[in-house]
C-alpha cells in the first residue's frame, strides 16, 4: 500500500468563517480521531493532501507538532460543483491492528469469446486488513470464464491478511452476452429477407 507524509498544523479556530479562511490559505480543514483520544483539528497542506488522497486507502504519516500521527481518510467532503477537498476526516491506526475498509475490484484476463463482463461490486469490496498492509485493489480473474458465470465475494482468493466484511453472497463480477440494440436487432432481421429478395431476382 501507499505510505505518504503530510505536516499538519493544529487548529484553535473552528466554523465556516476560519474553514473558509483556511482554504483561501490553500490549506484543508481536517480532523483526526480514535483509539478514544480527543479529536485532534488540523489543517492539511492543499496540494499534498489532494496528491496524497488520490490512493486509495493510503497510509498516512501526519506530523503535528513534532508527533507523528498514522492514519486513513474515512470521510472526505468535496465541492459538487468544484470537486475540490474542503474537509477530511482521519481516523487514528495503528501498526498490526485491523480495520475496515472497502478495497477496489481489478479484472484481469479475458472471459470467453463473444462474452463481456461486468463489475457488480463497483464501489468495492468490504473486507478488513492489517492498517499498514491494505492492499490497493483485490485482483478477480476472469480468463475464459463462460456466459452466465457469476463471482461472489467468498469465490475470491484474497491477499494474506485480508479478510472478507461484507457479505459473501454479494455478487462481485458476472460474465453474459451482449445484448444487441433495437438497431442491430433490426438489420440482423432485414438481412435474410434482402437475401431472399436478391435470389429470386436472380
Amino acid at each position: 500500500m501507499t505510505e505518504l507524509k503530510l505536516a499538519a498544523a493544529a487548529r484553535t479556530e473552528f466554523g465556516k468563517g476560519a474553514a473558509r479562511r483556511i482554504r483561501r490559505a490553500h490549506q484543508i480543514p481536517a480532523v483526526i480521531y480514535g483509539h478514544g483520544a480527543e479529536p485532534l483539528h488540523i489543517a492539511l497542506p492543499g496540494h499534498e493532501t489532494m496528491l496524497a488522497l488520490k490512493h486509495a486507502n493510503a497510509l498516512l504519516t501526519i506530523t503535528i507538532d513534532g508527533k507523528d500521527h498514522l492514519a486513513i481518510a474515512k470521510d472526505v467532503q468535496r465541492d459538487a460543483v468544484r470537486n475540490v477537498i474542503e474537509h477530511v476526516d482521519l481516523l487514528t491506526v495503528k501498526k498490526g491492528e485491523k480495520i475496515a475498509v472497502t478495497v477496489a475490484v481489478h479484472v484481469v484476463g479475458e472471459s470467453a469469446p463473444g462474452t463481456i463482463h461486468v463489475v457488480d461490486a463497483a464501489q468495492g469490496l468490504h473486507v478488513t486488513a492489517e492498517a499498514t498492509h491494505i492492499p490497493e485493489a483485490i485482483e478477480v480473474s476472469v480468463e475464459g470464464l463462460e456466459a452466465g458465470t457469476t463471482l461472489r465475494a467468498a469465490d475470491l482468493a484474497l491477499p494474506a491478511g485480508v479478510e472478507l466484511a461484507g457479505d459473501p453472497e454479494e455478487p462481485v463480477v458476472s460474465v453474459s452476452v451482449p445484448q444487441a440494440t433495437g438497431d442491430e436487432e433490426a438489420t440482423e432481421a432485414e438481412e435474410p429477407a434482402a437475401a431472399a429478395e436478391a435470389a429470386e431476382e436472380a
